[in-house]
């Protein structure tokens, strides 16, 4: 049966992958184990080494869209071009010391796909910066706890703190500037903001069906991160009772 295509209003052209990558539209097409088999952490691995490509891709196309942007906003964001480009490789290490090899597993490339619909740097900030990779952190938080729990994974708790402490910084420098733009552009900032917003969950919710998951908000890394205490408490109140 042919699938139906995702609405080209919320999703760009995929991103460029070879041969090895199996790429698929929506979580439910996608290698789903149970968390209990002995294949989930490495589908898991590789997943993320996938998705830290799409920060890699998103943060180049930004300074590829947007060149006349503050320079020390473009300085942040290419040191979110290495830092994604490490965690690629990180990933890739603990996938294949569990044997695992790229491309054994079918992989999604909505984030990119999203963000290059969004027209407007504020609105490409807010949605990936400020709200998927805020959410990044409550997940890794979470999964630092878990590795650290489990025997013979020192390697992924290791990973998840170096990764943490970055993602962290790439939330705090988009609620910085994006404070400044804000103030920059007024109103006009504002329905660019709510623009991208709406669209990226519509976006989310066509992906990711019943299958979305939200992790306890850990307010700690929020404030390190640069959110005040209503948003916090906003951010709370949008997790499932």
């Amino acid at each position: 049966m042919t699938k139906a295509p995702l609405d080209p209003t919320l999703f760009g052209e995929e991103p460029a992958r070879d041969g090895r990558f199996a790429v698929r539209d929506v979580w439910a097409e996608m290698t789903n184990f149970s968390p209990d088999d002995p294949e989930a952490i490495g589908e898991f691995l590789h997943r993320q080494m996938n998705e830290e490509v799409n920060g890699l891709e998103i943060s180049a196309r930004n300074l590829a869209d947007f060149r006349d942007a503050d320079w020390g906003l473009r300085m942040e964001m290419a040191r979110q071009c290495w830092d994604e480009a490490r965690h690629v490789e990180m990933f890739r290490r603990c996938f294949e010391a569990r044997g695992v090899r790229v491309g054994q597993y079918p992989v999604l490339n909505f984030q990119f796909r999203i963000m290059t619909r969004i027209d407007s740097l504020l609105g490409r900030l807010a949605v990936q910066n400020r709200s998927f990779e805020a959410a990044g952190i409550d997940a890794i938080q979470s999964a630092i706890v878990e590795s650290s729990a489990r025997a013979g994974q020192s390697d992924l708790a290791e990973l998840y703190e170096a990764q943490l402490a970055d993602e962290v910084q790439h939330v705090r420098y988009a609620n910085v500037w994006m404070d400044r733009l804000k103030r920059k552009h007024g109103a006009r900032a504002l329905l660019e903001l709510a623009r991208a917003v709406s669209a990226a969950n519509r976006a989310l919710a066509a992906v990711a069906g019943d299958a979305a998951m939200a992790f306890p908000i850990d307010e700690g890394l929020r404030r390190e991160a640069g959110f005040t205490e209503e948003e916090i408490e906003a951010a709370r109140a949008l997790l499932p009772r």
